[in-house]
């Protein structure tokens, strides 16, 4: 844990206005997943993206159970903002645990779905789910590892919502 907390005071040591407005916006768009839930609606309402967006809405719901229903909860890791108090934190104190990283889960669950169902869309998506991730470090908010295991099951939790979007039968008209 001290590596993460090194990482994290590293981060600490850049901050800088411009940055941190970057920052508070990328990391504004993953509350509550708003941003790739309104996302995915959009691409429903379309033909041709229609299985793009369910397969990442798919992927939202996964993500969500897996991350907040079972390992937010199971895991209970304390955020490092709970730990080392005295960092003056840029964002509001969030009130649940740190393990995964929910932004970044959540980001590179509709990334990772939009990588196998529009690859230009996935790329795109990808970029902004790695800012997501970096952003809850440099806001003191998650541990590294919070936003490697975020990574990681988001982009299964894409994956599965692609298998799952691609098992359901389509009626045509």
């Amino acid at each position: 844990m001290e590596w993460e907390f090194a990482v994290l005071d590293m981060l600490q040591n850049i901050q800088n206005p411009v940055l941190t407005k970057i920052m508070a916006f990328t990391t504004m768009l993953g509350e509550a997943g708003w941003f790739w839930i309104l996302l995915g609606m959009v691409l429903l309402c379309t033909k041709k993206f229609r299985p793009c967006g369910i397969a990442v809405l798919l992927a939202l719901v996964l993500d969500f159970i897996l991350a907040n229903v079972i390992l937010k909860p199971l895991v209970a890791r304390p955020r490092p903002c709970w730990i080392k108090d005295t960092v003056e934190l840029l964002v509001r104190v969030p009130k649940d645990y740190s393990f995964p990283s929910g932004h970044t889960m959540a980001s590179f669950a509709a990334a990772g779905a939009l990588l196998l169902t529009n690859r230009r869309l996935g790329i795109c998506s990808l970029i902004l789910a790695v800012l997501m991730g970096i952003s809850r470090l440099y806001f003191y908010v998650h541990f590294p590892t919070d936003v490697l295991a975020g990574m990681i099951l988001g982009i299964f939790c894409g994956f599965a919502g692609v298998y799952l979007m691609k098992r359901i039968p389509v009626k045509e008209k």
